[in-house]
């Protein structure tokens, strides 16, 4: 009840929702700025200690209600699926599934290393786990809490894919689909990485270079990031996260041994 009384949280939310919303989509030549963009931001700048608009506590009730939110996002997408299961277990090939290796790849084995050499601990394994959209942010919220290492260490990348990610990833489908090195529904099944935002901002370079196939590019593309992030819930769940953590204890042992051999 004391989280629900919190009427600084709920209304100070509901003012920076109608803003973004009325501000809308934006765009910079090929890069799209989405209202979500535009709240992050204004959700950081209101909660700077330095501005006392927003109190420790306050944090902490909105921490609380981002659960909420999330469970009802997953359910979303749980139900979303129901009518595209036809689409996924026909049209979708056996790439669109297998792309999410290159997630483990990408994030584990070389990010969840290179995390712990820049100092990072215990919030390497939530920063490095998967591509830190929603429903990662829910598995590490339901598995260690957001106010875990772990929690922080998801919340700390979902913060810079959406500033950056949209941004970063338009501008690397750019140069990739200019490259002509790779096909463009490779180019597609890439940009669905399971996030709305940076699948759209990648989408705009690769049409805009392939005119003629605009409409396929969009449908890969659609499909996987329906696949990242429905049957990527399941691989973060059973596999990535716990091997991320595995894999974290693996280096901080070598780390603790090294630093021992040499004291």
């Amino acid at each position: 009840m004391e989280i629900l009384k919190d009427y600084r949280v709920h209304l100070l939310a509901l003012i920076v929702v109608l803003v973004c919303e009325f501000v809308g989509r934006q765009s910079i030549w090929i890069i799209m700025l989405y209202p979500m963009l535009f709240a992050m931001i204004i959700g950081g700048l209101i909660s700077l200690p330095k501005l006392k608009i927003l109190k420790h506590k306050n944090m902490l009730h909105a921490s609380s209600v981002m659960i909420v939110t999330l469970m009802l996002l997953i359910a979303k997408l749980g139900v979303a699926v129901g009518p595209k299961i036809d689409m996924i277990l026909h049209d979708a090939k056996l790439a669109l599934i297998l792309q999410e290796l290159g997630h483990f790849a990408g994030t584990i084995l070389l990010g969840l290393p290179l995390a712990m050499m820049l100092g990072m601990k215990r919030e390497a394994v939530g920063a490095t786990y998967s591509v830190a959209r929603e429903p990662n942010i829910a598995i590490v919220a339901d598995k260690y809490g957001l106010d875990s290492p772990e929690g922080r260490g998801v919340m700390a990348m979902y913060v810079c894919g959406t500033l950056y990610g949209a941004i970063w990833m338009s501008i690397l489908a750019s140069v990739m689909a200019k490259l002509d090195v790779l096909h463009p529904y490779a180019l597609a099944m890439g940009a669905g990485v399971g996030s709305g935002s940076m699948m759209a901002a990648s989408l705009a370079p690769i049409s805009d270079l392939y005119p003629n196939m605009a409409s396929d590019i969009k449908a890969y593309a659609t499909t996987a990031n329906l696949m990242s992030s429905i049957v990527g819930i399941y691989i973060y769940t059973l596999f990535s996260l716990p091997f991320a953590s595995f894999l974290y204890n693996v280096f901080a042992r070598f780390q603790s041994s090294k630093r021992s051999s040499l004291s």
